[in-house]
């Protein structure tokens, strides 16, 4: 059976081979808060699809118009046999409950490395994604910026205490790298954009490597609530 949870997912958790991000344009909160609705009613009438498929979550958007869904697979062959035998039932019953629903695509990931704080239990208030593209693929890069990241991370003289911990991904094309951070909450998340540097970090010759990277090409921030989580019972 399919079973409502408000718990966080563990995106470095070791079962997952497979995560995929993906976001719907929905345009305004109370078509956000009706998708969401519409999701919960697809999936909790069906029994859960299938024991590949771990955990199955979706977050509102801050920008009041679109929706992240964030599934975890122990691997992309799951996902496929869902989407091939599956996926178009749900997606129907969602339409139309919702009409006119823009899905921006799908975007396939596998978890890289984490930072998280031993100890740690705040619940996340805001989730913040990080969506970089490089200059074609180039899966050596895509490891080597995040491994830069983490440097800079670990030098950082004042990290702020608002981040609860952080996740990156690599697009499996080699073109992009996700990063999904947990935040204590969005003002936690602004505050640390406001202080001196250039975004998350100070002024340091480790953060302009990072902000300079050869090929990068765009990073784009983006915060979320997380709205609807959905696992096997």
């Amino acid at each position: 059976m399919t079973r409502r949870t408000d718990i966080h997912p563990e995106p470095a958790r070791a079962e997952v081979g497979a995560s995929l991000f993906s976001t719907w344009r929905v345009g305004n909160p109370l078509r956000q808060r009706q998708t969401v609705d519409a999701i919960a009613d697809a999936w909790e009438r069906r029994p859960w699809p299938a024991d590949g498929l771990l955990g199955y979550h979706v977050y509102t958007g801050h920008d009041t118009a679109t929706l992240l869904h964030y599934s975890q697979w122990a691997d992309e062959q799951a996902y496929e046999a869902f989407a091939r035998t599956q996926r178009l039932e749900r997606v129907d019953e969602i339409d139309t409950a919702v009409p006119h629903i823009e899905r921006l695509g799908l975007g396939r990931y596998r978890h890289y490395r984490s930072v998280t704080r031993d100890g740690d239990q705040r619940v996340p208030g805001c989730i913040v994604v990080v969506d970089i593209e490089f200059e074609g693929p180039d899966p050596d890069r895509q490891r080597a910026w995040v491994d830069a990241v983490l440097e800079a991370l670990e030098s950082e003289p004042h990290p702020h205490p608002g981040g609860i911990s952080t996740h990156f991904h690599l697009s499996t094309d080699g073109t992009r790298v996700l990063n999904y951070a947990e935040w204590e909450s969005a003002k936690a998340h602004l505050d640390a954009l406001a202080a001196p540097g250039d975004g998350i970090g100070s002024a340091s010759d480790e953060w302009e490597r990072v902000q300079t990277w050869p090929g990068l090409k765009s990073s784009v921030v983006s915060r979320y609530d997380h709205a609807l989580g959905l696992v096997p019972d």
